[in-house]
């Protein structure tokens, strides 16, 4: 397997919300790949496990095996020492952050700082195992979400990192001050089943990468030239989208001029150019819904009907056989696209076929 497709593996496998690792930062810093799998320390993790889970599933779950079981994950799986993750009274009485109008102080239960001047660099918090990172805590005047909670409290704190779990959901939350934050998903479960999901949370937030790399090669870093250089692939897809509008009025109008100007008669020259973006931008969307797992890509079916990543090899093949000449005499292709376009404009709920349900209000 290629580098570039293990990395593509382990990004699949992990739930972000907002901005990430990019692929070409991931292949400069990791060349040869994550840090490789430690089949002992697995199967350590998968005995803490299952301790904690067998507990917190019984009859009277016990709050101090929980919490030893994330500090477990703390100490050992990503090695975090003793002279840089503190705990209680050792926290600074700085680090929180006060939210008045709802009568609440927040506070890390866990902080990773610099074992030289204690800057801290990761601030740690933990629920109950049955709360749910994205919904309101409950009994709480303030109905915010611990992912919420954990941004307020970086922003207020002046670091960027932050991770709170309730044991099973393991979310690194990246805030940025002044920036779009990013929320990324690790599952207990999954690192036993799929290793590759753990080599990445230990490679990414593991002591080595906090400590024992140079400064552009540490986490805040990484995740800071990810924003440029999504940036940049923004910026491009940017400039290939006017590329493409301008190829498609050159060619309509072309055809147009074909026709003695009958074919566009009455349409403006602004009216041409926003249904030229229009399509441009549905196709768009639907490449990358397609490359994402969102529609029913690598179903025969929609592959052979529906799909737009599979046209242009369709046309192609069909060039080859028939003669290119061919297609400048047919509609079928456009026809294909408008059915995938009203596909999705046109249905309240649209539902994949994947477990997934999304909510198209227009184009």
């Amino acid at each position: 397997m290629s580098t570039a497709r293990h990395h593509a593996e382990w990004l699949s496998l992990v739930e972000a919300s907002g901005p990430f690792l990019s692929l070409p930062v991931l292949l400069k810093v990791f060349p040869n790949g994550l840090d490789a799998h430690d089949p002992e320390h697995l199967k350590l993790l998968r005995l803490a496990y299952e301790e904690w889970q067998d507990n917190q599933l019984g009859a009277k779950p016990e709050p101090a095996i929980h919490r030893a079981w994330v500090d477990f994950v703390l100490r050992q799986t990503l090695e975090l020492p003793d002279e840089v993750l503190l705990t209680g009274q050792r926290i600074p009485t700085g680090l929180a952050a006060t939210i008045a109008e709802q009568g609440e102080t927040l506070r890390p239960d866990w902080v990773v700082v610099e074992p030289d001047g204690n800057k801290p660099r990761l601030l740690v918090q933990i629920v109950l195992p049955q709360q749910n990172l994205e919904k309101p805590l409950k009994d709480r005047r303030w109905k915010a979400s611990p992912a919420t909670r954990m941004m307020e409290l970086l922003h207020a704190c002046n670091v960027r990192l932050g991770l709170v779990t309730n044991g099973e959901h393991w979310l690194l939350v990246n805030a940025p001050r002044g920036e779009t934050t990013g929320f990324i998903s690790w599952y207990g479960a999954l690192w036993l089943e799929e290793h590759i999901t753990l080599r990445a949370f230990r490679s990414l937030l593991g002591v080595q990468r906090f400590f024992g790399v140079d400064d552009s090669e540490s986490l805040e870093a990484l995740l800071q030239a990810s924003v440029t250089d999504q940036q940049e692939v923004t910026d491009q897809l940017g400039y290939q989208v006017r590329k493409a509008v301008e190829v498609l009025v050159e060619a309509l109008d072309h055809i147009d001029q074909d026709r003695n100007r009958i074919l566009l008669q009455g349409i403006s020259e602004t009216d041409l150019y926003e249904a030229a973006l229009t399509v441009m931008m549905r196709l768009v969307f639907l490449f990358s819904a397609e490359e994402r797992g969102l529609l029913l890509l690598g179903d025969p079916l929609y592959d052979q009907h529906y799909a737009v990543s599979t046209l242009r090899e369709q046309l192609q093949q069909r060039a080859d056989k028939e003669g290119e000449e061919v297609l400048e005499r047919r509609y079928d292709a456009w026809c294909r696209l408008l059915a995938t376009f009203r596909a999705v404009y046109g249905a309240k709920y649209y539902s994949l076929g994947l477990g997934n349900t999304i909510w198209f209000n227009s184009w």
